[in-house]
């Protein structure tokens, strides 16, 4: 045997005995197959089913099909918006799209393809976006589109190392941005985007945080996930699915011998059976009975109708001067003529605080003082002006005359 022959098996040999020593034994490969199948395995995500895209102008065929149906689907659901505007931003290359899309292969490359979208451009080194339109069409309402395609772009934007959105919102879109996680408070510093978005009348600048770590799209599956584990912890100590009282006989009167008239309420829910057992206390029971529940009714009704006041001067189209605070920073010289500012949304968190204001005509002084003041400082002939003779003219059609 030559030389070559003998060292060719002796490779062989070498070889088969390390490719031995890597294997994995027998039992290690059935435990390790074991546990995959043991794992749980990740539900289906109902976002999967949605067909979307992400179109910007590159040029392609396919992708200016997608822009044109995104440009009519905005010039129709957003009349009021100017559609040369909507072309400039829509092919805009610094602009980027969401698109939900028809599965029916009829429509496919043609407008009607299009059901949803939403038009934004990023700002990666500052890490946020601004929203120029959102719209999903007439034929495809209240089907939840609108959540899913903000949810849908929320997901996106982590790709992208997007950490806030914000957009300027008219009366009829704050409501859906509010539901979207939107928010009037703006958190992000302004020297993040001051300079790079354009300040827009009678719209209200909204922002909302992107959570890097949340899936978006799986929300109420991660809700659901919670509920489910808090449930179960609770029912580790709990009682009240594990002991069950008999219904009271008929007939039954509880013992309310040297009881006040006022905390009789209080007694009979007290004796029960299981009420204290629950842990309730009888001044547990007192707080949550008579004079102190009719006091807090009426706090409630209050509350809600003085929210439901500032409300409706917000939604008034004169009312985009005083939705927040002057920024004295920009205006320097306005605490020096104007000694106690006031505006919409200080009113707001004063009534959701719930002590501020006792009466409707408490929020009436404040109106008037917020018009007031704008008169004050502004020259008759200014559009802040104007603004504040229509809101001084349109209180009087929501507050009650006393």
């Amino acid at each position: 045997m030559s030389s070559d022959a003998k060292t060719t098996k002796k490779r062989k040999a070498l070889s088969s005995s390390a490719d031995a020593e890597d294997a994995p034994p027998d039992d290690a490969a059935s435990s390790s197959s074991a546990a995959e199948a043991q794992s749980p395995k990740k539900p289906p995500n109902p976002y999967d089913s949605i067909k979307h895209c992400i179109v910007d102008n590159d040029g392609s065929h396919d992708s200016l099909v997608k822009l044109i149906g995104l440009k009519s689907l905005f010039s129709r659901q957003l009349p009021k918006m100017p559609k040369e505007y909507i072309v400039r931003l829509v092919f805009d290359r610094r602009h980027r799209s969401l698109a939900l899309l028809n599965p029916d292969p009829e429509v496919r490359g043609s407008d009607e393809e299009i059901i949803g979208g939403i038009c934004y451009r990023a700002y990666p080194e500052m890490r946020f976006a601004e929203i120029a339109f959102c719209a999903v069409s007439a034929s495809q309402q209240v089907k939840g589109y609108g959540t899913k395609l903000m949810n849908l772009l929320k997901r996106h934007a982590v790709t992208e190392g997007v950490d806030y959105f914000i957009t300027y919102a008219d009366n009829y879109a704050i409501g859906y941005f509010k539901k979207q996680g939107f928010t009037k408070t703006i958190s992000m510093p302004k020297g993040r985007f001051h300079g790079l978005i354009k300040d827009y009348d009678g719209g209200t600048m909204m922002e909302c945080y992107v959570h890097p770590s949340i899936d978006f799209t799986r929300v109420p599956q991660m809700i659901q996930a919670q509920k489910d584990f808090l449930l179960g912890r609770i029912r580790t100590v709990a009682k009240s699915d594990k002991v069950v009282y008999p219904p009271l006989p008929r007939g039954w009167k509880p013992d309310l011998d040297g009881v006040s008239r006022v905390g009789e309420a209080a007694a009979r829910a007290y004796q029960i059976p299981g009420v204290a057992e629950a842990g309730w206390t009888l001044a547990d029971l007192q707080a949550y009975s008579g004079g102190s529940k009719d006091g807090d009714r009426k706090g409630n009704q209050l509350k809600s109708d003085l929210l439901a006041l500032v409300r409706k001067v917000e939604e008034q189209q004169f009312s985009w001067p005083f939705r927040e605070p002057v920024d004295t920073t920009e205006v320097k010289d306005y605490l020096d003529i104007i000694k106690d500012p006031i505006d919409l949304s200080t009113m707001e968190k004063r009534v959701r605080k719930g002590d501020w204001y006792k009466s409707k005509q408490m929020l009436y002084a404040d109106m008037m003082r917020m018009v007031n003041n704008c008169k004050l400082y502004n020259d008759s002939n200014s559009p802040y002006y104007e603004c504040a003779t229509s809101v001084e003219k349109f209180l009087p059609s929501i507050f009650p005359v006393e």
